[in-house]
């Protein structure tokens, strides 16, 4: 069986490399809290880098599972832009807070290939 043939794995490639690219653009971000007029930038949420990609459907395997219904259209809290007055719009406790959350990402995708990298070791009878 090829492990690059499952779709979980190709999910999380595809979640590894944008939480990569993220916390590049923080880090730029962040470096330049102090340089005037600057800009934060951010990656689009992954959600829309995925829906540019093959679309990643959930399967019903039974007719009484319940299907999706997340629209994406709910938005928690309005976000305000505040400026420095040398015009810098970096607010570090927002991008710090980005920061943490890509990098729980990060851990989270890690251990779940782990865990299904270590579920193939026990169906191949080489681990436990």
């Amino acid at each position: 069986m090829d492990p690059t043939r499952i779709g979980i794995f190709d999910l999380a490639q595809k979640r590894m490399a944008w939480a990569s690219q993220r916390q590049a653009v923080l880090a730029r971000n962040i470096a330049n809290a102090n340089t005037p007029r600057f800009q934060p930038s951010d990656v689009p949420d992954f959600a829309k880098t995925l829906s540019r990609s093959a679309g990643v459907e959930p399967v019903r395997t039974q007719p009484n599972h319940l299907n999706g219904t997340d629209t994406g259209s709910a938005r928690v809290g309005a976000r305000r832009h505040t400026h420095a007055p040398d015009g810098n719009g970096v607010a570090l406790d927002q991008q710090l807070t980005k920061v943490a959350d890509t990098e729980t990402t990060q851990s989270l995708t890690t251990t779940i290939y782990k865990k299904y990298m270590g579920l193939f070791g026990i169906a191949l009878g080489k681990g436990g």
